[in-house]
């Protein structure tokens, strides 16, 4: 449960080229399974928003990072549901994003509560995290933080955490490139990488990890998102882990 929320802490983060459309919102739907080795599979549901403090224009840039380019300042929502008829999980939470006008600072913080339920027995779990960023050169953010994690019953431990996005040309195409790791009782890792095959169609890969004494997990993922039209989106993903599989879906829409 942990390693859970501290991946939600951490990653608590989608306009035809040479148009200049704009939206200031966007809401989606997602469908997960988990597949473990030994156990039964997971399904979950989840819906998320996210709301733009000014319209986001949609210039010459991938469609999916139209917000990260303009700066665009936002707050988000989401609420989940998982059920394996065995563990129930419900999660809900939200966050902030902050690009302080005519500089090049950033801040940001999110807040996740889930409550898993097996058979009689339930616990609560609530992850946060806080951090402070800059932008140096176009499109390349650099931030500093904290993740914590409350665990009813449990542990409470808040651990410091980095990460930096980059979104630059690469030849003719456009890339993103992002990690991120904490580090206390469990180290955290992420790496992931995006190639823009036009401004409406990414294809990508990522690694996940955890290093701790009772904890140790690999993941190695796969993801792609097409833009159909500047409102409409559709993503997958596969992650094969050393315990389980996962598979990913995602509708959204802009307005």
């Amino acid at each position: 449960m942990k390693k859970l929320a501290i991946a939600t802490a951490l990653f608590s983060t989608l306009a035809v080229a040479g148009t200049a459309n704009a939206y200031q919102a966007e809401v989606g739907g997602t469908i997960n399974v988990i597949d473990p080795d030994h156990a039964n599979t997971t399904t979950g549901f989840g819906i998320d928003g996210t709301y733009y403090f000014n319209p986001v224009q949609v210039k010459d840039a991938p469609l999916n990072e139209a917000g990260f380019l303009n700066r665009a300042s936002n707050v988000k929502a989401n609420v989940a549901y998982s059920d394996n008829d065995d563990l129930k999980i419900t999660t809900f939470g939200g966050g902030v994003e902050y690009f302080v006008p005519n500089t090049d600072f950033y801040a940001s913080a999110g807040i996740q509560h889930a409550k898993a339920e097996f058979h009689d027995f339930d616990t609560k779990t609530t992850s946060y995290n806080a951090e402070v960023g800059y932008l140096p050169v176009p499109g390349l953010l650099i931030a500093a933080g904290i993740v914590g994690v409350d665990q009813k019953d449990g542990d409470n431990n808040v651990d410091p955490a980095i990460r930096a996005k980059y979104v630059t040309k690469v030849g003719q195409y456009d890339m993103n490139f992002e990690a991120a790791t904490s580090f206390g009782d469990v180290d955290y890792y992420n790496l992931g990488a995006d190639l823009y095959l036009d401004k409406t169609f990414s294809v990508g890969a990522g690694y996940s990890g955890t290093n701790g004494d009772l904890n140790d997990e690999d993941v190695f993922s796969i993801r792609a998102k097409k833009f159909f039209n500047q409102q409409v989106s559709l993503e997958g993903s596969v992650g094969f882990g050393d315990n389980y599989n996962t598979y990913g879906v995602r509708g959204a829409y802009r307005f």
